[in-house]
């Protein structure tokens, strides 16, 4: 089911984190060029305005820098190449012997983000292009005769530093949660068709002892009395068919994994659409009023099929119980020529969504749907609640 939308700070993009580090970097390095209150008047200070030289500076290490913002999701090596190149425009227009810390906010943030989403590769590639420049420009200063403050450098290295290792930690955890996302996702996945495969084995059991039994039977009385041994062979006929058609089209599928021998269900009749006026009244009785709702002819169905429109409806009342806080919910049975189906709708009371982190009841159905070759669709409505829907196909004559 949809999950709840992401908190505010989770909705700014990398590009905008970036813009962020920059714009407050850049702001607090005008800032130290003149006297705040409480400080000494004999330090230094140049006030705001830049010389027109100065300004031009400014003015390309503005717009590098933003256009290295905009391009950090799409293109994050470039993006980092030109906000380096704005922190080393940004130094010149401050007339710095360094690039100090507050102007490679916006560069840190790109590392960030080079090393959290980008292959080991592109990350040492970026690494390396970030320590190039933060250390050519003191190095080419040095060549050139001026100072360079080594020790504010040393800082700027430090945070490159730690913006990658926190960047390569970040892309770490996103990467193990994802696979355990799918892990989990896999073996629900497995969990969910060895279930399948365990009520199979029942519908399969009680047919073929149905057939046992008519044959015997039909052996016993097949030259005393005729008519009964013919009825005896019809049912073991049909019997043999509805067990046929189950094997053909969900067997091969489900019998990937050996069954565990210390946890089979008991050897009984798989439910079906006709006890759903019994499950309609265990819902009502944990306080969610069932609209049970008929339309078509009401015929006999391939067990398979009448097993798993049941399990639909059955874990859909169940999401509803548990997680959509409604008191009422409605479910109409459809039986047309060639299919049959089901829709539970409920009123949403409290929430019309699962919450994060609930377990697989959803991908359990869609599983069942989708080894009968059928449709499967479920979301909240427009009107509010939410609505689940399967349509599973019945071949002509099946029974």
């Amino acid at each position: 089911m949809p999950v709840n939308s992401p908190s505010l700070l989770r909705r700014v993009t990398p590009g905008g984190w970036a813009t962020i580090a920059w714009t407050a970097g850049l702001a607090y390095s005008f800032v130290v060029l003149v006297r705040l209150p409480g400080e000494s008047p004999d330090n230094f200070y140049r006030g705001l305005l830049l010389s027109g030289s100065n300004q031009v500076w400014l003015a390309v290490c503005t717009v590098i820098s933003l256009a290295g913002c905009v391009l950090l999701r799409r293109m994050p090596l470039t993006a980092l190449g030109l906000l380096l190149a704005g922190a080393v425009f940004g130094a010149f227009a401050m007339h710095s012997s360094t690039m100090d810390v507050p102007l490679v906010l916006g560069p840190d943030v790109a590392l960030w983000y080079v090393a959290a989403t980008l292959p080991r590769r592109k990350v040492v590639l970026g690494s390396a292009m970030a320590a190039l420049v933060l250390l050519g420009y003191p190095i080419g200063r040095v060549f050139a005769g001026f100072i360079i403050g080594t020790s504010t450098e040393l800082a700027v290295l430090l945070t490159a530093a730690v913006a990658v290792l926190l960047g390569n930690s970040a892309g770490e955890s996103r990467r193990h949660a994802a696979e355990l996302s799918e892990n989990a996702a896999a073996r629900a996945v497995a969990g969910e068709r060895l279930r399948i495969a365990r009520e199979l084995h029942d519908m399969v059991a009680h047919s073929i002892g149905i057939v046992a039994l008519q044959a015997g039977a039909a052996r016993l009385v097949l030259t005393t009395q005729p008519e009964a041994a013919r009825d005896a062979l019809g049912q073991v006929e049909t019997a043999s068919r509805e067990t046929l058609s189950g094997l053909r089209r969900m067997l091969v599928a489900l019998r990937a994994a050996e069954d565990d021998p210390s946890d089979r269900v008991p050897l009984t009749p798989a439910p079906g659409l006709a006890d759903l006026d019994r499950l309609a009244r265990s819902t009502t009785a944990a306080g969610v009023a069932v609209d049970l709702r008929w339309h078509g002819e009401r015929r006999p169905l391939p067990p398979e099929v009448d097993l798993s429109a049941y399990r639909v409806v059955q874990e859909s009342l169940a999401n509803v119980v548990r997680h959509a806080g409604a008191r009422s919910c409605q479910v109409t049975i459809s039986c047309e020529e060639d299919s049959v189906s089901v829709e539970v709708l409920d009123s949403g009371g409290l929430r019309a969504t699962q919450p994060t982190g609930a377990g697989f009841g959803l991908l359990g159905m869609q599983e069942r749907v989708a080894l009968l070759h059928g449709t499967f669709a479920a979301g909240p409505r427009p009107t509010g609640g939410f609505r689940v829907a399967a349509t599973l196909p019945v071949a002509a004559g099946a029974r």
